[in-house]
């Protein structure tokens, strides 16, 4: 079976939206991904870097998935980094109180021996240089690199190392705000455009609430985000997607662009559900019935016949 190497960061966050708050928990862009993709069986391992403060319960509560945590380093002495943010009412924008890089300041990512021929990996949101760090260290190259990022790489400072990352990755995961930034323009569709001249073969522009769209080539996919009757945390919603797709088609090994409209889908359903508890805390107690429920519940929701007068 095909393995799935995730490569990101490993936290603490405490959150704050307009339904509670929490302490420090779970947080970080891979074990969303992981325990995302964990839905769908496959062999997947996580690189990262913890402190020695971080809780060896969580360790277990990723292994307990079948997520190798073998490649997390753990640093002597050294504090896990933390986040800390608040959600505005409409839960689509928020403010960061707090960012403490700690480790992941230094963080060298070292790809296990045993995936180095994994055959997808997920380059979570970090510095540039270090995603493509993780590119070079596999003996052959991937047969799909997912590259996720954010504005704050798009600065002046980042940009040319961004662009250097983006030009060796197969698929490149982004919001809306953050593809008209990369790309200078404002039409969804000419952004995507702009952006696969730069390297990637899909463009996957992520819209919350609003659902997501795909691009390849002259083809487009969109699939909606389903309604839900509450919102409760947002948080990692994007990184579960993330989590989704690749774990899909790691599932299935077929990386044609009519699977990936089913790996929208699988990931978009995925996402539905973290952001129905804080934190990680839905996507660790979420069971194969509901995820099957809920995608015949996307598929009545999208599928229908135009009759043409």
């Amino acid at each position: 079976m095909s393995k799935l190497l995730i490569v990101g960061s490993v936290a603490f966050d405490a959150i704050e939206t307009p339904f509670g708050k929490t302490d420090k928990i779970l947080g970080g862009a891979a074990p969303y991904i992981a325990l995302s993709a964990s839905n769908f069986n496959i062999p997947s391992a996580i690189v990262s870097v913890v402190g020695e403060d971080f809780p060896k319960d969580y360790f277990k509560t990723l292994e307990a998935k079948n997520i190798d945590t073998s490649a997390i380093e753990i640093v002597e002495g050294g504090k896990t980094f933390f986040w800390s943010g608040k959600y505005h009412n409409d839960l689509n924008s928020r403010d960061t109180l707090e960012t403490q890089l700690n480790v992941l300041a230094d963080f060298q990512p070292v790809v296990p021996e045993n995936y180095k021929d994994a055959e997808i990996v997920v380059l979570g949101n970090l510095n540039p240089l270090v995603q493509l760090s993780v590119l070079e260290q596999f003996k052959e190259k991937p047969k799909l690199a997912i590259l996720d990022t954010m504005n704050f790489w798009m600065e002046d400072a980042f940009i040319n190392d961004l662009h250097k990352v983006i030009a060796k990755v197969d698929v490149i995961t982004i919001n809306d705000e953050e593809a008209r930034q990369l790309s200078g323009e404002y039409s969804l569709v000419k952004a995507a455009r702009a952006i696969e001249k730069m390297g990637p073969k899909y463009v996957v522009i992520k819209k919350g609430e609003h659902g997501a769209l795909l691009f390849h080539k002259d083809q487009i996919f969109f699939a909606p985000a389903l309604p839900l009757e509450e919102v409760f945390d947002p948080t990692g919603a994007g990184d579960t997607f993330a989590g989704g797709f690749a774990g899909y088609l790691t599932k299935t090994g077929n990386l044609s662009f009519e699977n990936m409209k089913n790996a929208i889908i699988h990931a978009s359903n995925l996402a539905s559900f973290c952001v129905e508890k804080f934190g990680t805390e839905r996507m660790e107690n979420l069971e194969r019935d509901e995820v099957q429920k809920r995608l015949k519940q996307f598929k009545e929701l999208t599928q229908f016949e135009i009759e043409l007068s």
